[in-house]
């Protein structure tokens, strides 16, 4: 099974969802030079967030630890620990600053 992202208005593939393992994050380039962070929460839901840690300027948010506060699922980056929402990719520690969510499904 392919997992795809909605990207402008295009579904995109970009892994294999067997290439995945819930709780770790793995990055992908998308063809327009942008890198996206993808995860599968521990019930194998999957997720897709900008990986640029917007604190710290680096490609770094899919190698970020994921858990769970106040029932939404959220990975902390790896350099600063910010947490991100991995629906949203709405910062939880500061609300002004998130990264880019992108629509997954399987297919």
């Amino acid at each position: 099974m392919t997992l795809e992202l909605l990207v402008n208005e295009d579904w995109l593939p970009v892994c294999d969802r067997s290439e995945l393992i819930p709780g770790r994050g793995v990055a992908a380039l998308l063809p327009d030079g942008r890198q996206v962070a993808l995860f599968l929460d521990r019930g194998a839901r999957p997720y897709a967030i900008g990986n640029r840690d917007p604190f710290s300027g680096a490609q770094v948010l899919s190698r970020g630890l994921i858990g769970t506060h106040e029932g939404r699922a959220f990975v902390a980056s790896p350099l600063l620990k910010q947490r991100f929402d991995l629906a949203t990719g709405a910062c939880l520690d500061d609300e002004q600053v998130s990264v880019p969510s992108f629509t997954v499904r399987a297919a």
